[in-house]
C-alpha cells in the first residue's frame, strides 16, 4: 500500500489510533514525492521533523521512474491535478499498489487505481 503524504503526516501525530492499526497491518511504502512534500514543509518544527524522518527511515521510498513520469503525464492530460498527486497516483498504478489517502476525491476518478481512506475506517 502506497501512503499519500497526508497519511504519513497523520501517522506522526497523536490520535488516529484506528488508522494506525489499519496501516500497521499492511505492507506500506511511500513515494519520494511524499518525502519531499512532507519533509520540505517550511513550517515543520524540529520535533515534527524528527518524527517524520523516523517514519521515512522505516518506509521503503519508491523513486520516480520513466514509466511513472509517462503515467503522470497521461493523468495530467485527462484532468487538472497537482504534479505531486499525479506522480503519487502514477507510482501506485505502476507498482500495482493501493493508495491510502485522506483525499480520496483527488484520486477516485483514476481508472485502475484502488483508493482507500484509512482515516475513516
Amino acid at each position: 500500500m502506497l501512503l499519500d503524504s497526508n497519511i504519513i503526516i497523520y501517522m506522526a501525530e497523536p490520535g488516529y489510533d484506528s488508522m494506525k492499526r489499519f496501516i500497521g497491518g499492511q505492507k506500506t511504502v511511500a513515494s519520494v514525492v511524499s518525502r519531499i512534500e512532507v519533509l520540505g514543509y517550511h513550517r515543520l518544527t524540529s520535533h515534527s521533523r524528527e518524527k517524520l524522518e523516523n517514519a521515512f527511515r522505516v518506509l521503503s521510498v519508491l523513486p520516480v521512474s520513466d514509466p511513472i513520469i509517462e503515467r503522470a503525464i497521461a493523468l495530467r492530460q485527462q484532468r487538472r491535478m497537482s504534479l505531486g498527486d499525479a506522480l503519487i497516483a502514477a507510482t501506485a498504478l505502476e507498482h500495482g499498489l493501493k493508495l491510502a489517502t485522506a483525499n480520496t476525491n483527488d484520486f477516485n476518478w483514476i481508472e485502475g487505481l484502488d483508493v482507500v481512506n484509512p482515516v475513516v475506517r
